[in-house]
């Protein structure tokens, strides 16, 4: 099959794992697809899912939080990331492949072009299309790589996030309020809900 998918589009490999139930694709198969693809796709173990587009307010959410948190970084080690870096990581045996909105790596082996694999903060920014799954699937996946430090899931509407820390057991502590504040201790930022939600 790797000879064929540098050739398929996407949903024909979709077609195809639907028609062949038992036929997964592999990692590389995988890769190999996205590059040329011009729409983005997550990896599950051997299942390929295309992502939904993002609405207008879903993107200022991420730029803004992008901007303060690269602001609040500059000059150490970390590199901060939006959307179109992949983080890669194994689940026992399976393999996945993510797009978060946004995903800080502070480690020197991270060196790859198109993926991280030792992040210290992930953040998503809800929507309705993506709240089930943040909230519960990638949550039990993002909070088995053992870099992790903390995972952020920051509302849409209304003005709200949830925050996991490792060192709290991972355990949900949700901020809102138009005068609260993100405090991201595995960085050492703090970042106001006015900062967040600007020009939304």
């Amino acid at each position: 099959m790797a000879a064929l998918v540098s050739r398929m589009s996407f949903s024909q490999i979709a077609t195809m794992q639907t028609a062949e139930k038992a036929e997964f694709v592999s990692a590389q198969e995988y890769l190999d697809a996205e590059a040329i693809s011009q729409v983005r796709h997550e990896y599950l173990g051997g299942l390929v899912y295309a992502m939904a587009g993002e609405t207008v307010t879903h993107n200022l959410i991420s730029q803004n939080l992008l901007f303060h948190i690269r602001r609040g970084t500059k000059g150490g080690p970390c590199r901060v990331f939006i959307s179109d870096i992949r983080v890669n990581f194994h689940v026992n045996t399976d393999e996945y492949f993510y797009y978060p909105d946004i995903v800080v790596t502070c480690d020197k082996r991270d060196t790859h072009p198109r993926f991280v694999r030792h992040p210290k903060l992930i953040i998503e920014v809800l929507s309705e299309s993506t709240e089930r799954i943040d909230k519960r699937e990638k949550f039990f996946a993002y909070t088995s790589i053992e870099s992790l430090q903390e995972y952020v899931l920051v509302a849409q509407s209304p003005r709200e996030a949830i925050l996991f820390r490792r060192r709290h057991g991972w355990k949900a502590e949700k901020i809102s309020g138009d005068k609260a504040a993100l405090k991201l201790d595995s960085l050492k930022v703090r970042i106001p809900f006015s900062a967040i939600y600007e020009g939304v």
